[in-house]
């Protein structure tokens, strides 16, 4: 009897086989990469040497890592939360913002003690991105009105609304571009890495923790998986649909807040560095994991600050894109072909 072989694509994969995909992708791309910088003259070498001696050399390179990964793990939380039940928010990048808008607003004019400011512009973080979802969250739930659309262009709002505050009205007669210093920071834990850190990590930790043993989280993962076994168990869609999107908006608005009394601690344009954005590839490398996307931001993170690292070292902006979006397709690509097995069919 003759047998045939063909490719079969699993529903999921093992966490051994993952991961060893991801890191056999990750190694092909820096390959890759290297080949590309010895074409051009470069040295390989000594210039991988430079970036893991300057991310990882010194309490600085600690400090930087740190700081790019508090927001990149919030907005990465924020685009996995909305996933669990199938709804792809690509609007971080706008809740962020509001989220800083929100916070800065406290900040600036509510006055008082660092120990009272500090919640209320936690408070306001969540608030503001839980409202600038809204419209979105409703628009979804009562016309199945595509989130895709919404959520991305409500980001463009956002921007310019930050942008003209703090060229405008709230400006400081100190600067063109920004505010003037918020009355509340939120404390130091090592060097330039704040409170956020442990912050965010936490609400990883906590979102994960309800998703896995709350009836809540095993609603909204059966709502995102099997919307018609979900209605048939009367089990609520709309509302938890509305809840995820707010929950969604509300944690990217928390990366806005944190960012900006932690880490700016002035409202500016350009205060998010595209880390809405980023936040939904931090999403899709820890495949909408709680608990993954914390080291997928620490991998976003590393990458982002290589970037800065090579561009000190002589190379354009456009050299280190290419080589940081050849790391993530590349990843990408490993990913989902570890959900691929060789299976045998008899003939």
């Amino acid at each position: 009897m003759a047998a045939s072989w063909r490719l079969q694509r699993m529903p999921s994969a093992s966490p051994a086989i993952a991961f060893g995909a991801r890191i056999a992708a990750i190694v092909l791309a820096l390959v890759f990469a290297s080949l590309i910088l010895a074409a051009t003259g470069a040295n390989p070498l000594e210039l991988a040497t430079e970036v893991i001696d300057a991310s990882f050399g010194s309490s600085f390179g600690l400090q930087d890592l740190g700081v790019l990964v508090v927001p990149l793990i919030l907005t990465g939380l924020s685009v996995a939360v909305g996933q669990q039940i199938g709804v792809w928010n690509i609007g971080a990048e706008g809740q962020f913002y509001a989220g800083a808008f929100g916070a800065a607003t406290v900040g600036l004019f509510v006055p008082g003690p660092p120990v009272v400011i500090l919640p209320l512009m936690f408070v306001a973080g969540l608030a503001g991105g839980a409202v600038w979802i809204l419209i979105p969250t409703l628009a979804r739930a009562y016309g199945n009105v595509n989130e895709l659309i919404t959520t991305l262009l409500l980001n463009f709002v956002a921007i310019l609304l930050v942008f003209y505050v703090s060229t405008g009205a709230w400006r400081d007669r100190m600067s063109n571009s920004a505010t003037r210093r918020l009355s509340a920071e939120i404390p130091e834990l090592w060097g330039s890495v704040h409170w956020g850190f442990a912050i965010a990590i936490l609400a990883a930790l906590a979102v994960a923790a309800v998703l896995a043993f709350s009836r809540w989280g095993y609603e909204v993962r059966l709502v995102g998986s099997n919307p018609s076994a979900a209605h048939y168990a009367g089990m609520p869609a709309r509302r938890h649909l509305i809840t995820v999107m707010l929950l969604s908006g509300a944690i990217a608005g928390l990366a806005g807040m944190l960012e900006i009394a932690g880490t700016v601690h002035r409202l500016q344009g350009g205060i998010s560095n595209n880390y809405g954005y980023l936040g939904i590839m931090v999403a899709v490398l820890a495949r909408n994991s709680a608990i993954g996307v914390i080291f997928s931001a620490a991998l976003m993170a590393f990458i982002l600050n290589s970037g800065i690292i090579l561009q000190t070292q002589g190379l354009t902006t456009s050299a280190v894109l290419a080589i940081t979006g050849l790391i993530l397709f590349l990843t990408a690509i490993g990913d989902e072909l570890a959900h691929y097995r060789i299976a045998r069919d008899k003939v």
